[in-house]
């Protein structure tokens, strides 16, 4: 399932309740972010654990362009989330139609 930045931004702007999940790395996050969980593509497994409490919720990820996080989408998927959504165009995209 993919969303696109201008939909993400409606369910912030709507506090909708997500979990909001970036998997890039710390110095990607440092440099801009907007305001997702951290957790790196390498900790994902074992941050599904963590995270069980949103199995059945909405999880949305993103990356810099959409690839790591469409690959964390996958393994959050094959651990039995059900409504996990990948950024469409990650950070990239965000920074291009969102921030002006």
């Amino acid at each position: 399932m993919i969303l696109t930045v201008e939909e993400l931004k409606a369910k912030l702007d709507a506090k909708e309740d997500f979990l909001l999940i970036d998997v890039r790395e710390p110095y990607e996050y440092e440099e801009f972010n907007i305001g997702a969980k951290l957790i790196p593509l390498g900790n994902i497994i074992s941050a599904a654990e963590e995270l069980e409490a949103w199995k059945e919720k909405e999880v949305v990820i993103h990356c810099r362009s959409g690839a790591r996080s469409a690959a964390a989408q996958e393994i959050l998927l094959s651990s039995g989330y059900k409504k996990v959504f990948n950024l469409e165009g990650g950070i990239l995209a965000w920074k291009e139609r969102i921030v002006q």
